[in-house]
């Protein structure tokens, strides 16, 4: 790590001078109005997770209440929703320093679900126990460029290792802050955030998931055309700090075969002692508190990916490995902050000492005469402390249309069979259509 962190360094002072004289993205701006764009993005998500040992699911009663242990409902939930994203950019007023907008509306609508069906993740809840029939969120936020440096501040959708925003249900995560990203030289990226609110999926005030602060620092660098490598910190106020390094290696064989190598690594170093409550309902209905203290502790997981590409098909093995007092924790940082090879559709294999492998094969069915068709499957497996075995079984199939007035709008079912041997057995179908509409 410390030979690429150098490595990158030197390259970067050595190209410097000789990239000043490139033209930037700047000063090829066309304008504020001639480089905007106007995209809408619909996604219709329907889900449902069958708990296969009789799992419960916590319902309540008119009055918004818990009600008895003896009367939850049997764990099968059921939704479907409707997400329209409207995403607009601007480009960049021309001259040195460059000034845009972006601005956004996320609106969601419930097509189906209902109270002993409810909390896939797909809508709010109200005080009754329902999903909430619609939601929407507005946000914006202002941008700077010089060069080919972007410096932005508002309401954005993040993907850094380290701080990255979720999009696995109908709308996305949202964060604010400020994040700059710089690509001054050729192959290196730099980057740099400051965010103080993340907004969840399912909700539409400012601050959802209750982020304090989270400051964050990156640079991945293209050292071939095959080879390539990043490095990302951030530091969770009262949480952890949290550091990641990833190498990708690809080589080329005989004509329409390759070989890649994909290594991730987390090292997690969590803050000073922290406390975790939570209430429960008493049968008086009196609220009670119980907190537990947990002691500074530490995690380092990592994996890694080797993919044989044969024509069509690919063949994928992977090994995932989690060591220290504790497992990888993420959620606060971004539901989307764990870019490990055996993070699949329902676990992420990242318990206490967990150790998985997971076998994948994909296959293209555009060599076949059936562009737009693929298929995916995998198996991954698990051990962890205290004989923790878990194990998931993924089959996918997507189909994108090619051509004609559909043109892009694409089908996705997802079927995961999940399995362990504590009480955790459950089945989670997902079928996605998504269609993105370009309107400038």
């Amino acid at each position: 790590m410390q030979v690429m962190k150098w490595s990158v360094i030197a390259l970067a002072v050595a190209a410097g001078t000789s990239q000043m004289a490139v033209a930037s993205s700047q000063s090829e701006s066309n304008g504020f109005i001639e480089d905007s764009s106007f995209n809408i993005f619909n996604r219709v998500l329907y889900m449902n997770r069958d708990f296969r040992n009789g799992g419960n699911i916590p319902t309540v009663d008119s009055d918004g209440d818990n009600v008895r242990d003896s009367q939850f409902k049997k764990g099968y939930r059921e939704e479907t929703g409707l997400g329209i994203r409207l995403m607009y950019e601007s480009g960049f007023t021309q001259g040195t320093v460059g000034v845009g907008v972006d601005a956004h509306s996320l609106s969601s609508i419930k097509l189906d679900s209902g109270r002993g069906r409810h909390s896939n993740g797909l809508f709010a809840t109200t005080d009754e126990g329902r999903g909430d029939d619609t939601q929407t969120e507005v946000g914006g936020a202002i941008k700077f460029r010089i060069s080919d440096t972007v410096l932005k501040y508002g309401n954005q959708i993040v993907a850094s290792p380290v701080f990255s925003t979720d999009d696995s249900r109908i709308l996305p995560e949202v964060a604010t802050g400020t994040y700059l990203v710089s690509n001054e030289i050729d192959g290196l990226e730099l980057s740099a955030g400051r965010f103080t609110a993340l907004n969840s999926q399912t909700q539409t005030y400012r601050d959802s998931l209750g982020l304090k602060e989270i400051n964050i620092v990156g640079a991945s660098y293209q050292f071939t055309d095959d080879f390539s490598g990043a490095l990302h910190a951030s530091d969770a106020d009262d949480l952890y700090r949290k550091y990641y390094g990833n190498l990708n290696y690809n080589l080329a064989l005989a004509e329409e075969q390759a070989l890649n190598f994909d290594f991730n690594i987390y090292k997690t170093k969590y803050d000073k002692d922290y406390v975790q409550s939570y209430t429960t309902k008493t049968d008086d209905d009196d609220n009670v508190t119980t907190a537990g203290v947990r002691e500074s502790r530490d995690n380092t997981i990592w994996s890694l990916a080797a993919a044989y590409s044969l024509g069509a098909h690919t063949f994928t093995l992977a090994h995932q490995r989690a060591t220290g007092d504790d497992g990888y924790r993420y959620g606060e940082d971004g539901g989307g902050t764990i870019w490990l090879a055996n993070s699949v559709q329902y676990s992420d294999f990242n318990q206490k000492d967990e150790k998985s492998w997971q076998a994948r094969y994909d296959i293209n069915m555009a060599s076949y005469g059936v562009p737009g068709l693929s298929f995916m499957t995998r198996y991954i497996r698990g051990t962890a402390a205290d004989n923790f075995t878990e194990r998931e079984l993924d089959i996918e199939a997507k189909y994108v249309i090619q051509e004609g007035a559909a043109k892009d709008l694409s089908f996705r079912v997802r079927n995961a069979f999940y399995r362990d041997n504590a009480q955790g057995d459950l089945n989670d179908f997902r079928l996605i259509v998504e269609y993105p509409l370009s309107v400038l």
